[in-house]
């Protein structure tokens, strides 16, 4: 059964749900076998996980997720898992009903940007006294839970993606010759789907979506395997000073726009861990925590294998990355309500990636971006080479951390400044960031969000709130209070009903307690609601009482004060500043 537009719809009826605009059928016949492999010495045994690295099934009797998160579910095994489908909360507005961009008559998503989302080089901190972790855990965790990449213009409508630049535009098009655009490459899809009305085009989410620490270990044991020290090792690689290690065994990596050198990017579980450099000290971090607690259980099992170990940390790792979400994040993001309690498992609940999700709500952070990573020192005073801006972070980590101390100053940076409010404002360093002088190119955050969300077949912000159980907007006025946003988002769309699902989500007031709107909000209480509800690895269900006296009531500042210098000064509760 499809979910239609059906006016008001329960929170729970989309939360406890397999539906994706279809439901997941059975698995279906197991495929036939593969080769043998070479037959070994006759009545010798095939080498056990330790010698190899390969995943275990279990460590003393206990199941042990999968690296690309298949089997979790038990009985639909591929819910999760990598290279899966993503799911829709509504159905899909492609203008053909097939794979066409959605919205073709609305204005270019550039002059939307220009019209809604220019914070005209302004700073405006947020009013919840949250810190720049907000955005920073946002975007790490992100990377554990979904992964959509583009055709990088080898699909043969790319080309007609490019999102068109208006006459004039003064970062874009400063000679005003009409003929400007902002290169756009659609995402990867099913190439199984997008070849007919009752089969549209559907996205693909390429690593696991449970919150698994993924973008620790991987979501391919090849990865997995280059990351670690050896194949009987329970640790990662580092440099030997406590920082990621440098990419010099060749595996699958985002160099950046430029294409650096692989050799010169850190490696880490995600292939996007060089995009900036918060985001890599993040990773730094807890590849640091993954040694740290693989040392403590080591000492404590003294019989298990470095395999085994290592699978037992890789657990403890996944934990702690749910509890920070949990019972940090989430609550400063949402309010301390917003998500209830932990009912339990439910093995009927689909937890793959909501579109609407991934493609819209969650990207909710590149509003909150500073315009400067602060860095700081013991006293929370300015180092010397003084703030970082934002600009100047993205790729070029392993040029910014050479020491292990490197990462502290940063780390400081973002438990002590206030992220800038969530709404439909994005800062100069990201919605006019030129690869040159004016004219010479660039790109623009804020267009591509839109863009992208046109490229996924997104419904508009009034069918999306239809279909999360929310009024449509009559006007307007029922989006914003504020009579400046009214008139810009007047201005540059005919009628609310063309309004585009992430302009709109962001551009409404903070629903309660909540940071983001109502509409936004319930979009992630429905997907972080499946994605706690619907794992059989959940900590609440899977730890046992030894593991939980290690990690339970584990908070960010406690990763980071046990993994570097930092003591007190950040605050307990580093998602708000002091």
């Amino acid at each position: 059964m499809k979910l239609r537009h059906l006016g008001i719809v329960s929170i729970a009826a989309l939360i406890i749900s397999c539906e994706e605009v279809g439901p997941v059928g059975p698995a279906g016949p197991a495929g036939p076998a593969g080769p043998a492999g070479p037959a070994g010495p006759a009545g010798t045994p095939a080498p056990p996980p330790a010698e190899t690295g390969e995943e275990p099934e279990d460590v003393e009797g206990r199941a042990i997720r999968k690296i690309d998160g298949s089997e979790n579910n038990e009985s639909f095994p591929d819910i999760g898992s990598t290279f899966e489908r993503l799911a829709r909360l509504a159905s899909p507005d492609y203008a053909d009903f097939i794979a066409a961009l959605a919205g073709p008559t609305r204005p270019s998503a550039r002059a939307v940007s220009n019209a809604v989302a220019d914070q005209a080089g302004a700073s405006i901190p947020n009013t919840f006294g949250t810190s720049d972790f907000i955005w920073q855990w946002g975007q790490f965790l992100d990377h554990d839970i979904d992964l959509t990449g583009g055709f990088f213009n080898t699909a043969p409508d790319a080309a007609a993606a490019n999102i068109v630049v208006p006459t004039g535009d003064p970062f874009f098009d400063p000679m005003s010759t009409g003929t400007q655009v902002i290169p756009f490459s659609r995402s990867r899809f099913d190439p199984t789907t997008g070849d007919a009305v009752g089969n549209p085009r559907r996205q693909i989410n390429e690593i696991t979506s449970w919150i698994d620490a993924s973008n620790v270990y991987g979501s391919d044991l090849e990865r997995t395997l280059a990351l670690r020290e050896g194949p009987d090792s329970p640790f990662l690689r580092t440099n030997g000073d406590g920082l990621l290690p440098l990419n010099t065994f060749g595996i699958e990596n985002d160099n950046g726009p430029g294409g650096a050198a692989p050799e010169t990017m850190f490696a880490a579980g995600d292939i996007r861990a060089n995009e900036q450099v918060g985001l890599t000290v993040m990773h730094t971090l807890f590849v640091r925590e993954h040694n740290r607690l693989a040392a403590e259980l080591q000492t404590a099992n003294p019989d298990l294998s470095g395999n085994e170990i290592f699978y037992l940390t890789r657990k403890l790792v996944a934990a702690q990355m749910q509890i920070i979400t949990f019972e940090e994040f989430l609550p400063a993001l949402l309010g301390p309500t917003a998500i209830d309690a932990y009912p339990g498992y439910n093995f009927t609940i689909n937890t793959n990636i909501a579109n609407e999700f991934s493609t819209a709500a969650y990207r909710f952070g590149h509003s909150a971006l500073s315009a400067n990573l602060q860095r700081l020192d013991a006293s929370n005073m300015p180092i010397p080479a003084g703030p970082l801006a934002l600009r100047d972070a993205f790729f070029n980590a392993s040029t910014l951390l050479t020491t292990g101390t490197d990462i502290e100053p940063i780390l400081r940076g973002l438990a002590n400044q206030p992220h800038q409010a969530i709404d439909e404002n994005v800062i100069d360093d990201v919605r006019n960031f030129l690869f040159g002088p004016p004219g010479a190119g660039g790109f623009d955050l804020a267009s591509l969000n839109i863009q992208r969300g046109r490229d996924h077949g997104l419904p508009s912000y009034n069918d999306l709130r239809v279909a999360v159980g929310l009024p449509a907007a009559a006007d307007f006025t029922d989006i914003t209070s504020d009579a400046g946003v009214q008139a810009e988002l007047s201005g540059v769309y005919a009628t609310v009903d063309d309004v585009d699902a992430w302009i709109g989500g962001l551009a409404e007031d903070p629903d309660g307690a909540s940071q983001l709107g109502e509409l936004f909000t319930r979009i992630l209480v429905i997907q972080f609601t499946r994605l706690r509800d619907g794992d059989r690895f959940w900590y609440e269900r899977d730890l046992t009482a030894a593991e939980m006296s290690l990690v339970g009531g584990t908070t960010l500042a406690g990763v980071i004060r046990a993994n570097t210098n930092i003591d007190t000064e950040i605050e307990d509760n580093v998602f708000f500043t002091p």
